[in-house]
């Protein structure tokens, strides 16, 4: 493995290291972002954030939000299988900008990257719906990864306000507490709102993610149009993309 760059930045320090055709992105050693466009499908966290998109036909998917861009690997899948007209990606940390354009490939033609608070620009956003939102906006607390925006009924109220009539909103939890805690889930007048919700995750990953469908569709359905869809057919060993779903 070969380090490519690294950079101080405050208490933070980064690397972008290679692996073969893989770029990753790390923290203090932690690995955040993972992406090799010769196998997009990587069999590791982020995969989880694309399957939600193929409760639709993936042409269903015209606008997307993503809240917490990182070193951009959701991007990177979302523009490579879904292929959106339109991705904006909203992210606090400019470092991780930087990173995502100069190493990632996230240019214009992949996406609009925006430097600034999350919970900000939704309160402050006037424009048309998004089909899709994926919402990864996390921090730190004591040396594990936390949410930085509570899931309370204020945000997802808020996140739900922007969601076309048939669009999914996607939601990252570190642990199944988090999860549990979702207003999505516990707040009745919320809950009403969504037509179905589900999780996902990973036998190696503590993480859930949860998906939150505004439009009916089904884990079979989803199914189906992964197998549609040249590169993510999970029936075949090469795809990589294994993932768990329950109903929530």
């Amino acid at each position: 493995m070969a380090i490519v760059w690294q950079k101080n930045s405050g208490d933070d320090f980064y690397e972008v290291r290679s692996a073969g055709n893989s770029l990753r992105l790390y923290r203090y050693g932690v690995l955040h972002t993972q992406y090799n466009p010769h196998h997009p499908v990587g069999g590791n966290l982020w995969d989880l954030f694309l399957i939600p998109a193929f409760f639709y036909k993936p042409m269903a998917i015209r606008r997307v939000l993503v809240l917490g861009v990182g070193g951009g690997a959701v991007i990177r899948l979302l523009n490579r299988f879904v292929r959106p007209e339109e991705v904006i990606g909203v992210e606090l940390n400019p470092l991780h900008i930087h990173i995502a354009r100069r190493f990632f490939g996230i240019g214009r033609r992949q996406a609009r990257l925006v430097h600034a608070d999350a919970v900000t620009w939704v309160r402050s956003y006037r424009g048309p719906a998004f089909d899709m939102i994926v919402d990864d906006v996390f921090g730190e607390e004591y040396g594990e990864p936390k949410r930085a925006v509570t899931a309370d009924s204020d945000w997802c109220n808020r996140l739900r306000s922007l969601l076309s009539p048939r669009g999914v909103l996607v939601m990252n939890f570190a642990t199944q507490a988090e999860l549990r805690s979702c207003a999505c889930i516990h707040d009745l007048d919320i809950r009403k709102q969504f037509d179905s919700a589900y999780r996902l995750n990973k036998p190696q990953y503590e993480n859930t993610i949860a998906a939150f469908l505004t439009g009916t569709s089904s884990s079979r359905q989803l199914r189906q149009n992964l197998i549609r869809e040249p590169g993510l057919n999970p029936n075949v060993k090469s795809t990589r993309l294994n993932y768990r779903i329950r109903k929530i």
